[in-house]
């Protein structure tokens, strides 16, 4: 398990991590979400001991990661990929780090099959495509068969293949009882992957809940109606309370406004309906809504202002 309480890091006179207390349990896939630069890398550095806080405190069960007696028995991380000696092999590069922590020599093989690199072993890592070298990241990070495992955007430079592997890793580790968390930018993987969320935004904690407690408090539910009396439906809408509006396709979007509630106005009143469905949110959409504000940098469209000016 993880714990920090009043987490906080100041660069100067940057506050990058700002009294974040937040727990992370056995268990479970745990995504920690945010902005760019809203502190993600920063507090999963003081986590691991790489960063002192500058205030708060940050735990792995119990103790901070500096008293750990064997950290790579009890934490596993993949921070970055490319933080491997590019001249060793795959191979080399797994024993050196299982010798200079007293882990058996056969951790090594059996880490090498677990992630799909058995082939390439003895080859030296610095011809490695940016797949591989996250995976021997990850191969890095179980060696010493650890109970909780921390991933900085594990994902990253996979191939379809690969994202659903890490997608069913995480989640076979979790099932095991280990701790799992893991920072990404792909919120379609979280959804599909995570249990539970952590979601900051400049270093401030802004939701601490399931996925789908997540989704549901930070978006609108919306139904989708198709009838051939749309314009007398939209009015019993409006009568009721509900705002429908046009999806540009024939079919109204119904907001404020339950199904059942829709479905008793059409029968009531003699409208036929076609189709009558839910809409749900996506994680993206509520994490875009939810931090819209605690972005760092925004982008300017320069086609769009280019477009303006020959107007």
């Amino acid at each position: 398990m993880i714990e920090a309480v009043g987490l906080t890091k100041r660069y100067g006179d940057r506050l990058a991590v700002d009294q974040l207390s937040f727990t992370v349990r056995p268990g479970q896939v745990t995504g920690f979400l945010g902005p760019n630069g809203a502190g993600k890398s920063t507090t999963m550095r003081m986590i691991l001991g790489l960063d002192a806080p500058s205030a708060g405190r940050v735990t792995v069960n119990g103790q901070p990661f500096g008293r750990l007696d064997n950290p790579m028995r009890e934490v596993g991380a993949l921070l970055d990929a490319k933080a491997i000696h590019g001249g060793r092999s795959a191979y080399n590069h797994l024993l050196c780090l299982a010798q200079s922590n007293n882990l058996p020599k056969r951790r090594v093989d059996e880490v090498l099959e677990l992630v799909g690199l058995t082939e390439v072993a003895r080859k030296r890592a610095r011809g490695f495509s940016l797949g591989m070298g996250q995976r021997l990241g990850i191969a890095s990070a179980l060696l010493g068969d650890p109970k909780i495992l921390i991933f900085d955007e594990p994902v990253n430079g996979l191939d379809p293949e690969g994202i659903l592997w890490i997608r069913n890793l995480m989640k076979m580790l979790a099932a095991e009882g280990r701790t799992v968390f893991v920072s990404s930018h792909l919120m379609s993987e979280m959804e599909s992957t995570a249990d539970h969320l952590l979601v900051i935004g400049r270093g401030r904690m802004i939701a601490d809940c399931t996925v789908q407690e997540f989704i549901d408090q930070n978006s609108e539910l919306a139904v989708r109606v198709r009838t051939p009396d749309a314009t007398r439906l939209a009015e019993l809408v409006v009568g009721a309370g509900g705002k429908p509006a046009t999806d540009g396709e024939g079919r109204l979007l119904v907001t404020e406004l339950a199904l059942d509630r829709i479905g008793d106005l059409a029968f009531d009143n003699g409208v036929r309906l076609h189709e009558l469905s839910p809409l749900q949110a996506s994680l993206e959409q509520a994490f875009m809504e939810l931090t819209r504000d605690s972005v760092e940098y925004h982008a300017a469209v320069r086609g769009a202002d280019k477009e303006e000016n020959r107007a």
